[in-house]
């Protein structure tokens, strides 16, 4: 594993650990609305990942392999000094859920938002490698025209504005070895499925009804997990923390009732 850049990562409250771990193009401020509503109760850690924003980005395209981004949530995770609630959005929810399956004893919840799709999605790796070659030779913003706010984007018109206001900020680099090397190559949910089948966590799988990307592998994934609740916010696309707050922390207040109080130390 290659040495670990440096991340800009914000803690809001104290409590609890809930580490939330953004989108591909994304930062720490896409869950500034869930440390708001949930600093008073919970300890809310947010960090920009690897190559995004206010953290660093190495040049080696290695860094950006899927589990680099994972030993990155697993340090912040342990950091917190207790058995944390791992969530996230897309990018993030997969890197949450690839953690807790490398360390179950650490997480006593998961929250997963929006589910990218796999590798076996129609378009789905062709979209990936044709938006990182497009990055390398035409530069960020042409890249995002063509493939996040544009004729190949796959994201629903709400989701993709919220992308693109953010996206300029991250290292193209970065971007585009995350799209190669990670969002290219996720495995269909049923090679994870006897992995899945193991791991009795609660979990909160949300996804918005009108996510096409994300809202097939999110169904799924409730079905596959042994104690997942599936949520489908009406109305919503990809960043529907974003879209559609009230009801996202609503469903995720419910749901962090439900969990044992008292924490122990994380191993």
């Amino acid at each position: 594993m290659s040495s670990s850049p440096k991340l800009h990562v914000e803690r809001h409250g104290s409590g609890p650990p809930l580490v939330l771990a953004h989108g591909f193009g994304g930062s720490a401020r896409n869950f500034r609305p869930q440390a708001r509503a949930f600093a008073d109760r919970l300890g809310v850690v947010l960090y920009d990942a690897r190559g995004h924003a206010r953290s660093e980005a190495p040049e080696d395209p290695a860094a950006y392999d899927e589990q680099e981004l994972v030993g990155d949530f697993t340090r912040i995770a342990r950091e917190s000094g207790a058995r944390v609630v791992a969530g996230g959005l897309s990018l993030g929810a997969y890197t949450a859920l690839r953690h807790a399956l490398a360390h179950p004893s650490t997480v006593r919840g998961l929250v997963l938002a929006a589910l990218p799709s796999g590798s076996d999605a129609p378009g789905r790796v062709d979209w990936a490698l044709g938006f990182a070659e497009t990055i390398d030779r035409e530069g960020l913003e042409r890249a995002g025209e063509r493939y996040v706010w544009g004729g190949a984007a796959r994201f629903d018109p709400k989701g993709a504005a919220l992308i693109r206001q953010g996206l300029m900020e991250h290292a193209p680099h970065a971007l585009s070895a995350i799209l190669r090397r990670v969002l290219a190559r996720i495995p269909p949910l049923e090679a994870l499925a006897p992995e899945l089948a193991q791991l009795a966590i609660p979990t909160l799988v949300i996804v918005g009804s009108e996510d096409r990307e994300s809202l097939a592998p999110s169904r799924r994934l409730a079905e596959l997990l042994p104690e997942a609740e599936l949520v489908v916010v009406p109305g919503a696309g990809h960043v529907v923390n974003l879209v559609a707050p009230a009801e996202f922390n609503a469903r995720l207040t419910a749901f962090l009732e439900r969990l044992p109080e008292s924490p122990a130390p994380g191993s």
